[in-house]
C-alpha cells in the first residue's frame, strides 16, 4: 500500500492496517514532511499557552514496518498502478490511499486569515493590542464556502474572555453563512454554544455571506448590511489537492463512496479533508481512514469486513474557560441527535477523536514513547 500524507487521515490509516492486516501489507508513506503537527491545538498559542504539539514521524513509522519516501506526489496512473514523485520516483502499489488534506486559501485580501501552521505570528500582535486597550473592535469572518468553523468560535471565545480579563471593552462580532452557531453539530448544541456566546458578549449574525472590501469593512448580504470594526479575522477558503490522473469533484476535492473508493480508478481510495465529503474535522479524516483500512485489509485476505462509512462529530470547543464537549451524528452534512457535556464522553479527552491515532499519542504524551 502507497499512503500520500502525514497528517490524521494518513497516520491513522497507517496505524489501522498495521493492526487489522499486519504483515499481509506492505506500506510505504509519501510525505514531504517528517513531524506532525497537533494543529487542533494551535488556536490557543496566541493566548501565551505555549506552541502545539509536534510528534516525530519515524518512531510511528518504525513500529509499523512503514517506508517513509520524504517527497510530494505529482501525478497517477491508475492503469499501471503506479503513482509518480515530484522528484522522480515511481511507485507500484496493489492498494493506493490519498490523504494529503486540503489547500488552505485567504477568501479576503483585507482581512488576517487564519492559519492554524503560524497562528501565534498571526494573532500575537492583535492580542497583544487588545490586552493594551488599543484595540474596540474585531469581527471574525467566514466565506460563504467555509471551512471546519469551530476554530471561529473558539478565537472569538477566547479573545473576548482575554479582553475581559483585561477590563478592556471589546466589540466582538461573528459573521457566518450558518443558519446558526455551529449548526453542522445540531440544535442542541446550536442553542447551548448560541448562550455562551450572548454570556460572553459575542454578536453573532447568521445566515450571512460576507465580502470585506477595505480594511476594517465588512459588507453582509443579504441586506447590504455594513459592519465597521478595526481588525478582521477571516477562516479561509478550502481546495481540494488537485490530484492529476483521477477524476475529481468541484473543487479539486476526491469524490468517494461509503467505503472510501475513488469511483472507476480501481484500488485507489481517500481519506479526510481531500475529498468531497463536507465536514472536514479531523475526527472525520480519522473514521474516513479507518474504513478504508478495513477495506484494504479485507482486499489482503485479513480476516475483516469492509465497513460503511457512518459518521460521527465528536469536538472539544475551546471557550478560555472550560472547554464543552460536542458530539453529533451526521447525515447531509448536518448534525441530528446531538449531545453537550462538561466531560468528554471519549477517551482519551482529546481533540482528534480517532480509533488508533488518538491512543498512540496519547502514550508518547504520557510514556515518551508510543510503546
Amino acid at each position: 500500500m502507497v499512503v500520500v500524507g502525514a497528517g490524521v487521515a494518513a497516520l491513522e490509516a497507517v496505524l489501522a492496517l498495521h493492526d487489522l492486516a499486519g504483515e499481509r501489507v506492505g506500506m510505504t508513506l509519501v510525505a514531504p514532511n517528517s513531524d506532525f503537527a497537533y494543529r487542533p491545538l494551535a488556536v490557543r498559542e496566541p493566548f501565551a499557552y505555549g506552541k502545539a504539539r509536534r510528534y516525530e514521524l519515524e518512531p510511528l513509522m518504525r513500529d509499523t514496518g512503514t517506508l517513509h519516501l520524504v517527497d510530494t506526489l505529482s501525478w497517477i496512473e491508475p492503469d499501471e498502478r503506479c503513482v509518480h514523485t515530484e522528484q522522480g520516483a515511481r511507485l507500484d502499489y496493489d492498494a493506493l490511499v490519498l490523504a494529503m488534506g486540503a489547500q488552505a486559501t485567504p477568501r479576503f485580501e483585507h482581512a488576517i486569515t487564519i492559519d492554524d501552521r503560524r497562528l501565534d505570528e498571526t494573532l500575537h500582535g492583535l492580542i497583544q493590542d487588545i490586552e493594551g486597550g488599543y484595540l474596540k473592535s474585531v469581527a471574525f469572518v467566514a466565506p460563504g464556502r467555509m471551512a471546519w468553523p469551530l476554530p471561529l468560535y473558539e478565537l472569538a471565545l477566547m479573545t473576548a474572555g482575554r479582553a475581559y480579563d483585561m477590563g478592556v471593552e471589546l466589540k466582538t462580532t461573528i459573521v457566518t453563512p450558518e443558519d446558526a452557531p455551529l449548526t453542522i453539530f445540531g440544535s442542541n448544541v446550536s442553542g447551548r454554544v448560541s448562550e455562551l456566546l450572548a454570556k460572553a458578549g459575542v454578536e453573532t449574525v447568521c445566515s450571512a455571506y460576507a465580502e470585506v472590501p477595505q480594511s476594517g469593512h465588512v459588507v453582509i448580504n443579504p441586506g447590504n448590511r455594513r459592519l465597521t470594526v478595526e481588525r478582521i479575522v477571516a477562516l479561509p477558503e478550502l481546495f481540494g489537492p488537485g490530484v492529476r490522473g483521477i477524476p475529481l469533484g468541484e473543487n479539486g476535492f476526491i469524490p468517494i463512496d461509503q467505503f472510501g473508493k475513488v469511483p472507476d480508478v480501481g484500488p485507489i481510495y481517500a481519506a479526510g479533508d481531500a475529498t468531497a465529503f463536507a465536514v472536514k474535522h479531523g475526527g472525520v479524516a480519522s473514521q474516513q481512514a479507518d474504513v478504508v483500512a478495513h477495506s484494504i485489509a479485507a482486499l489482503a485476505g485479513a480476516e475483516v469486513s469492509p465497513e460503511p462509512f457512518v459518521p460521527v462529530i465528536h469536538g472539544m470547543l475551546l471557550t478560555g474557560d472550560e472547554p464543552l464537549y460536542l458530539t453529533a451524528r451526521i447525515t447531509g452534512g448536518y448534525g441530528f441527535s446531538s449531545e453537550v457535556s462538561e466531560t468528554p464522553s471519549w477517551s482519551p479527552p482529546t481533540k482528534i477523536v480517532s480509533r488508533y491515532l488518538a491512543p498512540y499519542l496519547d502514550r508518547v504524551d504520557h510514556t515518551g514513547a508510543p510503546t
